[in-house]
């Protein structure tokens, strides 16, 4: 019975800390204004780094990072330790972010905070941590080959229960990791109708000139910034 109890509180408070809405908060603080009116209009630390700033962007991808960090490596390491335990706290940080309680079930697209999840998870899990290693190694290698955030978190999530089932991690884990990539991909259904018209924004590399000069012709064609 108390195990039972100590899983509702791991869930009810992961939830409540996921659905902290990060970026519709720093709008509001420093400039007034509500994010999911501007930009892409989604509530996520992309779109806050384009309509705010690198630093609010910045500060934004960290705590929506921590939002799935802690119930999973504090929360459930302290109430539920166990692997059940910890998948619980995943899903329902993610979940929080995704669809939060306090901005009428509408969140982000959770690929932060599934991030910051994954993390966690290396923290307990030691089968968990190759496969996420090559998870975020894969994510940085397609962005820095398309410029397009939204193609590099689908890839990477798409490939996630991949090196899950390669790597022999807990069944539960190979499962968490399954219902990750149908959130990512669902989450991004807006980007994929751009990238299939042609009509979504790459992220301006300086470094990579090639596809500075494509961001530019993005510009040119008067496309918004989404992803």
């Amino acid at each position: 019975m108390m195990d039972l109890i100590n899983l509702v509180a791991v869930a009810v408070s992961s939830y409540l800390l996921g659905s902290i809405p990060t970026a519709f908060v720093f709008g509001k603080v420093l400039k007034g204004i509500d994010i999911r009116q501007h930009g892409s209009g989604n509530m996520g630390a992309t779109n806050v780094f384009r309509v705010i700033g690198k630093g609010p962007g910045t500060a934004v991808l960290i705590i929506d990072m921590l939002k799935g960090f802690l119930p999973v490596a504090l929360i459930a390491g302290w109430l539920s330790p166990g692997v059940e335990g910890r998948i619980v706290a995943a899903l329902a940080a993610v979940c929080g972010h995704n669809w939060t309680c306090f901005m009428g079930f509408k969140g982000g697209k959770g690929v932060a905070t599934s991030a910051g999840v994954l993390i966690g998870l290396t923290v307990a899990i030691v089968s968990v941590r190759m496969p996420v290693i090559l998870c975020i190694s894969s994510w940085i290698i397609i962005f820095l080959a398309t410029a397009y955030i939204s193609v590099a978190s689908m890839a990477a999530a798409t490939l996630l229960p991949v090196f899950m089932i390669i790597y022999g991690v807990p069944f539960h884990v190979i499962l968490l990791s399954i219902a990750f990539c149908i959130f990512v991909v669902i989450r991004h259904q807006s980007n994929i109708h751009r990238l299939l018209n042609g009509q979504e924004s790459r992220v301006p590399l300086r470094f990579l000139p090639f596809l500075h000069n494509c961001r530019k012709q993005d510009k040119k064609k008067d496309r918004s910034c989404r992803s």
